[in-house]
């Protein structure tokens, strides 16, 4: 199945890749790109493992929530904003 790509920039990318990657294969440098792609968002971590890591890192350092309410802090500071 041909892959026809219309966009000058993204033609341009891909020759770019070929020469560098795979000795001037086009098809063979999207192949590639796709593949490395499509590993990089199978092994992205969620927003909540994010989150959870860096509250464990949070914690290790000694950081914890206390149960201070922030707001009328931030609300004086803020001159009622």
């Amino acid at each position: 199945m041909p892959l026809y790509i219309r966009d000058d920039t993204v033609g341009s990318l891909a020759d770019k890749l070929a020469q560098l990657a795979t000795k001037g294969n086009k098809t063979e440098a999207v192949r590639l790109a796709l593949e490395h792609e499509l590993e990089r968002l199978a092994q992205k971590k969620s927003l909540s493992e994010r989150v959870a890591a860096l509250q464990a890192r949070a914690a290790d350092l000694g950081l914890r929530a206390n149960g201070y309410d922030d707001k009328p802090l931030m609300d004086d500071l803020s001159g009622d904003l």
